[in-house]
């Protein structure tokens, strides 16, 4: 495969074969029932075999159809344990693996990106990529001064196919929907589209990455590489070691799962108040641990990916931090009074405020506890609470409205949660707010 598959036509067929594939299981399963096999166990095969398809598409078309996967593998842990089994290993593959482009292709592209003398900017460089991703594969190189860099090389087609998949997806969201209780798949899959230019412009990501870089250089707690050289489609950043944040989520001690949790809680908050950006995609994949031989308390995070931010220049916007204040205060006049002027109840909905703050508090209690312990049973609980028909919350939630300017801020808030309770951390979140969320710092005179 020398590039994406580019064809429009080519890969609207694979992903419309997704729905078709399933279907045409459900059929060979009703077979084997009628056969004599248990419902339980048809059941089960076919869920896996339904996993294994979607990875198998969805990472080999990369593009939309990729970052759709890696997006959606943070919300494994609001899945029922028996959805979310054979669908688990399948979904969080996405989030580092994918196959890799031709070392013939990475030639062609940086010779015309960097020109033909390229190699010239390196003393070496790995033609076997280390990690594949949505829109680019990444090479370990060493530059010229030495130093052991990541070169980020972007994929032939990576527009068209970005755009072409997601207006496939749009049109399936209906196979996926089910899946994540809660999740409303297709406003995900039109915030994806609108971010397109932006993830496929690589000196925007350069720039997000240097303020970061800058903000964070002599912290002690999160490291983010610093660019080297950016041209084109080519991104070169200073290579960043240590564990994988997918590795501690599946064989993590809970002192590596609570520190990497700790310290997740921290940059979400952190980073739109130092920097004015919010880091847009926080799956596994685009963190490190950076462990030593010293206690978890040292131990550092590393951030990387920002080709998708939020521009935020004050930092995450005060209403959210004054009405999660008034909510844990019980004011539920002042919470909904707040919503109103925020856009997220519209004018005409007349709701209760008492009922708008019974919605709210189970879904915002880690900012209530001093430590709060993140797990899938907690995400599955507030999902299932939301998702179900019969469930107050599920009709309060209907009337709610999404204001385009939260957008981004809500996924990245809910995708940063997903991943906590895959970690099954215990973290502080309440005391990262109340160093870093405007308007919620006034909780501790108010308590």
């Amino acid at each position: 495969m020398s590039d994406l598959p580019r064809k429009a036509v080519t890969r609207t067929a694979r992903l419309a074969a997704l729905p078709l594939g399933i279907a045409g299981r459900a059929t060979l399963g009703l077979g084997k029932r009628i056969g004599g096999r248990s419902a339980e166990s048809v059941t089960a095969e076919l869920q896996q075999a339904t996993a294994d398809q979607l990875f198998k598409v969805l990472g080999e078309l990369k593009g939309g159809a990729m970052k759709f996967g890696q997006v959606l593998s943070v919300f494994e842990a609001a899945l029922p344990e028996e959805v979310a089994g054979p669908y688990r290993a399948a979904l969080t593959k996405l989030q580092d693996a994918a196959p890799p482009m031709p070392a013939a292709s990475v030639h062609a592209a940086l010779t015309e990106r960097l020109g033909k003398d390229w190699r010239s900017d390196f003393r070496s460089f790995d033609d076997r990529p280390a990690a594949a991703a949505s829109i680019g594969q990444v090479h370990r190189a060493v530059w010229q001064d030495g130093r052991e860099v990541a070169v980020k090389v972007q994929y032939p087609g990576a527009g068209e196919a970005l755009l072409s998949d997601l207006g496939q997806l749009s049109r399936v969201a209906w196979l996926v929907g089910p899946l994540i209780p809660g999740l409303d798949i297709k406003p995900l899959i039109t915030e994806l589209r609108s971010r397109v230019a932006e993830e496929l412009d690589y000196e925007l990501e350069a720039s997000a990455q240097r303020t970061h870089a800058e903000e964070f250089a002599d912290d002690p707690d999160i490291v983010v590489p610093g660019v080297v050289a950016q041209a084109d489609q080519v991104l070169v950043t200073e290579w960043l070691g240590g564990t994988p944040l997918a590795e501690v989520i599946t064989k993590g001690s809970q002192a590596e799962r609570d520190r990497a949790g700790h310290l997740l809680a921290r940059f979400l908050f952190a980073g739109p108040a130092r920097t004015g950006l919010l880091h847009a995609d926080p799956h596994p994949g685009n963190f490190r641990l950076l462990k030593d031989d010293g206690p978890a308390e040292g131990w550092r995070l590393g951030v990387l990916d920002f080709g998708t931010v939020d521009r935020l220049p004050g930092g995450l916007p005060t209403p959210i931090g004054d009405s999660l204040r008034m909510a844990l205060a019980g004011d539920a006049v002042g919470v909904l009074d707040m919503l109103r002027d925020e856009g997220f109840v519209k004018p005409s909905i007349v709701l209760d405020p008492d009922a708008v703050l019974d919605y709210l508090l189970p879904i915002i209690e880690p900012a209530a506890v001093e430590n709060f312990h993140f797990t899938r049973t907690w995400m599955r609980s507030q999902a299932a609470r939301i998702a179900d028909p019969r469930s107050p919350a599920y009709n309060l939630g209907k009337q709610l409205n999404l204001p385009p300017d939260y957008l981004l801020i809500h996924r990245v808030t809910l995708s940063t949660i997903g991943v906590l309770c895959q970690l099954g951390a215990k973290a502080p979140f309440r005391a990262e707010m109340l160093d870093w969320l405007p308007g919620f710092a006034y909780a501790a005179e108010a308590e």
